[in-house]
């Protein structure tokens, strides 16, 4: 095991690395920009190491500094976390060339499924369901047109490399299948400097379902069942819940044989979340396999009581699982929010500044991952995230019940935050009865 890792983040997730690294017996190293010093969480960490200016780009983006804040405090490991460099299979690369361990999937395993064109070619080989769409990227507009009339208006552009919606674009005829290449790729190009798009046939509002997976680096593959993710604006999850409400047994579990499938066939290991799309029929197609853990991962967590944190680092350390599928049981039900620092009634504008006030909800099955507090000060440089609230109750209606109390009783002072919206989604009865879809947040609210 290992006895020093560095997280390679800020924020909730730093503080969770953290604390899981604590319960472990393991020394922590912090890192942080100048907008983050002085941090409360940085307190936690054994060591902390200021890396640059408030910008990303200045800081947490800079693998040089990064690796050398790595030496300077001799770790044997570096926890990448969610975002910035989590699924940057350069990164990877650099770290274990450095001779420290990269607590996550192996950098070609990244890169491969990094790309969505060859994320689809591997899951094809694993005969894992696709979206019907072109073989590999689009190099002009007439043989794009020509796909896209084969398959079926509408069709959905998507830029090959990223994610968070940047590079998509729907297209309903020639003309907006021609004008949306242009766009996707110019925005590729400045989101991902790669400006390489394919083409999918659009799944009309489907819903968001994906799979948690863990993987060892002797061959054990095991599934924590799936997550719901359909509640989104802009391609970005409000709400995530497990089980996913009105999906058939069977499908369940076709989807997530289906996922270890995808992992085992492309030589993965670590933790990973095979994402899928579900249509009206309960079809399901793959669509992506995120490198990385995933913001929402306590709701895996909290249906299957496993530490996805702690089973990162026994297995970058080199550990077998001793999670055995037939031991994995879905207990109760988890839901969790993302609580984001915008104004939901001003087309979710950022609002930074200081929470001049902070009541946190509690009592049985509450959970709260954050790292601010009162008089905390919310930054323009990062993710507008400021924390996630997890309710686990026995059924899907004590779970809502209690986090409709939570939400209730949670205020953030000094800045507009989506908890008006969220309390207005709970009270929402096609929400509290699972009938959702991608599109929903943007047509009801």
């Amino acid at each position: 095991m290992f006895q020093r890792i560095l997280i390679a983040n800020r924020g909730e997730i730093a503080l969770r690395v953290i604390r899981a690294c604590r319960e472990l017996g393991i020394e922590s190293v912090a890192v942080f920009s100048e907008a983050d010093r002085g941090a409360h969480y940085l307190k936690l960490a054994d060591e902390a190491y200021c890396i640059g200016n408030a910008p990303a780009s200045e800081s947490y983006l800079q693998i040089n500094r990064i690796i050398s804040a790595a030496e300077i405090g001799n770790v044997q490991a570096i926890h990448p976390g969610y975002g910035f460099l989590a699924e940057n299979a350069h990164f990877a690369e650099v770290c274990r060339s450095c001779n420290i361990e990269f607590i996550g999937p192996p950098h070609k395993a990244m890169e491969e499924l990094g790309d969505k064109n060859s994320a689809r070619r591997i899951a094809a080989d694993a005969k894992v369901p696709t979206v019907p769409g072109s073989e590999g990227l689009i190099t002009d507009d007439s043989s794009a047109a020509e796909l896209a009339n084969r398959i079926g208006y509408p069709v959905l552009i998507k830029a090959t490399a990223g994610g968070g919606g940047k590079g998509m674009r729907v297209a309903r005829n020639d003309i907006s299948l021609k004008a949306g290449l242009k766009a996707a790729a110019q925005e590729a190009e400045k989101a991902f400097s790669n400006a390489g798009v394919y083409i999918e046939k659009y799944v009309e509002r489907p819903r968001h379902v994906e799979v948690q997976v863990l993987a060892d680096t002797h061959g054990n593959v095991v599934h924590l069942w799936e997550r719901d993710c359909s509640l989104q604006r802009r391609h970005q999850k409000l709400v995530e819940e497990s089980p996913a409400p009105n999906l058939p047994l069977s499908v369940r579990q076709e989807m997530c044989k289906a996922a270890v499938r995808l992992v085992k066939s492309a030589g993965y290991t670590n933790a990973g979340t095979c994402e899928f799309l579900v249509d009206k029929d309960h079809k399901f197609y793959f669509i992506e396999l995120n490198a990385r853990i995933q913001v929402e991962h306590p709701v895996s967590e909290e249906i299957s009581g496993v530490d996805l944190i702690k089973e990162q680092i026994r297995v970058a350390a080199g550990e077998h699982l001793k999670l055995k599928q037939r031991n994995i049981k879905v207990n109760g039900a988890a839901v969790e929010v993302r609580i984001n620092a915008e104004d939901p009634d001003n087309d979710f504008r950022p609002s930074p500044g200081r929470i001049t006030d902070l009541r946190i909800p509690g009592g049985g099955g509450i959970r709260w991952d954050s790292h601010v507090h009162q008089d905390y000060v919310v930054g323009p440089y990062y993710d507008s995230m400021i924390g996630k609230l997890i309710v686990h109750r026995d059924t899907r209606a004590d779970a809502f019940a209690t986090m409709r109390r939570a939400l209730a009783e949670m205020h953030v002072g000094g800045i507009k935050t989506t908890i008006p919206l969220l309390r207005r989604i709970f009270d929402d009865a096609a929400f509290n009865d699972g009938n959702v879809d991608t599109t929903y947040v943007e047509r009801t609210f």
